[in-house]
């Protein structure tokens, strides 16, 4: 993986480039994980339509830990603000590879980087994930800064049907 200037990069930004995700669609799970740039291995969401999903979270602002009640109402808003924009989102969970911590999240079809980065910035966020066929970077919210690596993608039954839009 490869990050920009470090200079410029929030404190948790190592956590940050190894984080993996879960993205539950109708039919699956997802598990997104980091690897060396130029790798896709996996599928690519069709439902994403070939564009970015954003992976962004209301929890823990600036690296810190909050309250549950606090995270709650923090992706409560999220959500609303999900909807009140029209994007297509689906339920998402980021943390690190063990599964000690884990926050939950949205998974997003239809922003731009920019309005992804806004979007965390206006949650207190560090960083938020855009996921491509061809790259997982994570982005800086206060910076230009982006890690840049290649993704794996496994996927898992989901026999609750949790997936939304």
């Amino acid at each position: 993986m490869h990050a920009i200037d470090t200079a410029v990069t929030p404190r948790n930004w190592n956590l940050y480039r190894s984080a993996v995700v879960e993205i539950r669609f109708q039919d699956r799970i997802l598990r997104v994980e980091p690897r060396s740039p130029g790798t896709a291995e996996g599928s690519f969401p069709e439902m994403a339509g070939g564009g970015t999903v954003h992976v962004i979270t209301a929890w823990n602002p600036r690296g810190r830990t909050a309250s549950p009640d606090a995270n709650a109402r923090a992706h409560r808003l999220l959500l609303a603000e999900i909807r009140r924009r029209g994007l297509t989102w689906w339920a998402a969970e980021g943390g690190d590879a063990l599964g000690t911590h884990r926050e939950e999240s949205v998974a997003v079809a239809g922003l731009s980087d920019t309005g992804a980065r806004d979007l965390g910035r206006r949650f207190g966020q560090d960083a938020v994930f855009a996921w491509t066929p061809g790259a997982w970077r994570v982005l800086a919210c206060d910076s230009d800064a982006a890690a840049v690596s290649g993704w794996a993608a496994s996927a898992r039954g989901c026999a609750t049907g949790a997936g939304r839009a």
